[in-house]
């Protein structure tokens, strides 16, 4: 991954939180959906999405860093898929089996506080470094939950993945507005159905 010089070193805390288990897990999200939205993904559009979720700028991705990203994608999408703990653990081991290096830990040279990395080196290409960085967030949150650390949305009209964070009842879709959509749908099919006996 490549890290662009501060002007000064970010505070422990700061960099912490915009790169936790959670916030890398997010991000994994989140660059899962827009990679896998198109065959062709934008460059511009998921150097975006990096930085929103904290990666430092200036980010200028190339066509070639973007597909091997969107192979990354694909495969951890297989993840979000399992539907069961079990199934998510075997697609993880897969991934880290065939696509991660071994564990070592890295500063960038003192630009940031040390901290765990699975790709080869710090100037890994992107595909690498995204695969790396979200099986390892997949993994912890898998360890911590004993439970898949997402899935994909139940909505026929959507194919998103989203995370399964916290406790509480099995999470079906994406968002709010997806679980809404789907229940007016059931609604007026149970007004229709009853309607016409």
């Amino acid at each position: 991954m490549r890290y662009i010089a501060l002007v000064s070193p970010p505070s422990n805390d700061d960099w912490s939180t915009r790169h936790s288990v959670r916030a890398t897990a997010r991000r994994t999200a989140a660059l899962v959906n827009a990679l896998t939205a198109r065959s062709r993904p934008d460059p511009g559009a998921i150097a975006g999405v990096l930085l929103d979720h904290g990666e430092p700028g200036p980010l200028e991705l190339t066509a070639d860093d973007v597909a091997g990203m969107r192979a990354a994608a694909v495969r951890l999408r297989e993840v979000f898929a399992a539907g069961h703990v079990d199934g998510a653990a075997r697609a993880l081991n897969e991934l880290l089996r065939e696509g991660t290096g071994p564990l070592r830990l890295s500063s960038h040279d003192g630009r940031s506080p040390w901290h765990p990395h699975l790709d080869s080196d710090d100037e890994a290409p992107w595909g690498e470094w995204f695969l790396a960085s979200s099986c390892m967030a997949l993994t912890v949150l898998l360890w911590d939950g004993q439970r898949p650390p997402g899935g994909l949305c139940s909505s026929p009209s959507c194919d998103s993945v989203f995370l399964t964070l916290g406790s509480g009842p099995e999470r079906r879709y994406c968002s709010r507005r997806c679980a809404t959509r789907e229940r007016v749908a059931a609604h007026r099919r149970a007004r229709a159905g009853s309607g016409s006996s």
